[in-house]
């Protein structure tokens, strides 16, 4: 029999990649979402989960539940019988978040504590939480690792991610048979190999890749470019950047470790390499051959400089590490926005 993984918001970007790679090794996933990031498909599943069942010919498991309500969460672990779970639900806009800081505190802490409350009661003590470089804040040193000071958040988004790592950590110090890893990502970009899935941002993005994409598929006239006056090679802020199949098979890893570890702990999902925002739009012509025209704008408050991962800790005790270069990444990204220039509703 497989093993039952719950994976929470899991039509989400990130999250519909990681059913793809669940599948891929053997497990068997049950997907809840509440639609708030996705786009609903027929048949009751999200048009993601659809997708991800054509791209492997396999069913998927869906339940539209929502972590704010407890009882429906209960009832679902009442029916399953879970081994361990990924958490990627919540909100996730970081300009969203400070205009709407108690709906991000309200939805993105009240549900884990709700997850975690359910899990405690129906014995499932094993987590996967998806979390971000964001608790890092201003880097203090470079390449940041997982030994960087946590908590100077900029923003109420990066602060639930760090909040939530807290609750978490002091939930395995308070019952000692609970195991959990907590994935801060860098900054994910791509899409699946086959054009079928990827991300798919709601009104403007607030990401740079998609913002990009969409600029050289003619959906977005230039890209605003905010600020080209740090202190980087070209001006333009540096980031880690990091292939989605690469990130989700990071989860894959996690799982397994999981399953011979015990405690809290938190690891890096990044490629270890900073790019450049110019050096990205380049990447992205020369992957689309489309220009992608751009304007100089004052910098975004809460922005930083440069920001990259090391990710040594990931490849010591996960056994994992980043495949794919800038350029796949770009190709993927752009076969994906190619095939869907409006997102989920087109498919040619």
């Amino acid at each position: 029999m497989a093993e039952k993984v719950l994976v929470t918001g899991g039509a989400g970007y990130i999250g519909s990649h990681c059913v793809v790679e669940l599948l891929e090794a053997g497990y068997h996933p049950v997907v809840i979402d509440n639609f708030h990031n996705a786009i609903r498909g027929t048949h009751g599943l999200p048009e993601s989960l659809q997708r991800v069942q054509k791209i492997l010919g396999k069913e998927i498991e869906f339940e539209e539940v929502d972590l704010l309500n407890k009882d429906a969460l209960s009832s679902l672990f009442d029916k399953h019988k879970f081994s361990a779970v990924l958490h990627f639900a919540g909100l996730k806009a970081v300009g969203e978040s400070v205009e709407k800081p108690l709906l991000y505190y309200k939805v993105n802490l009240t549900g884990t504590i709700h997850l975690l409350e359910v899990m405690s009661s129906h014995g499932v003590k094993k987590l996967v939480f998806s979390s971000s470089a964001t608790v890092y804040g201003d880097p203090k040193y470079l390449p940041i690792d997982e030994s960087h000071p946590v908590g100077g958040c900029t923003n109420p988004y990066g602060k639930t991610k760090y909040f939530i790592e807290e609750m978490i950590k002091d939930q395995c110090k308070a019952e000692g048979d609970w195991c959990a890893i907590l994935l801060r990502y860098f900054n994910p970009i791509g899409a699946h190999v086959s054009g079928r899935i990827g991300e798919d941002p709601q009104g403007i993005p607030n990401n740079l890749m998609p913002y990009v994409s969409q600029v050289a598929v003619g959906r977005r006239e230039y890209l605003n470019v905010f600020g080209n006056d740090y202190n980087t090679p070209d001006g333009t802020g540096v980031r880690d950047y990091i292939h989605i199949v690469d990130l989700a098979k990071g989860h894959i890893a996690a799982l397994k470790r999981l399953e011979t570890s015990s405690g809290c702990k938190a690891y890096n999902l990044g490629t270890g390499v900073g790019y450049s925002v110019l050096q990205m739009v380049k990447a992205m012509e020369k992957a689309s051959g489309k220009e992608v025209p751009y304007k100089i704008v004052a910098r975004r408050e809460g922005d930083i400089a440069t920001c990259y991962a090391d990710p040594a800790l990931a490849a010591a005790e996960l056994g994992w590490k980043a495949e794919y270069d800038l350029d796949r990444m770009c190709e993927d990204l752009w076969r994906w926005q190619s095939h869907n220039p409006t997102g989920f509703s087109t498919e040619h």
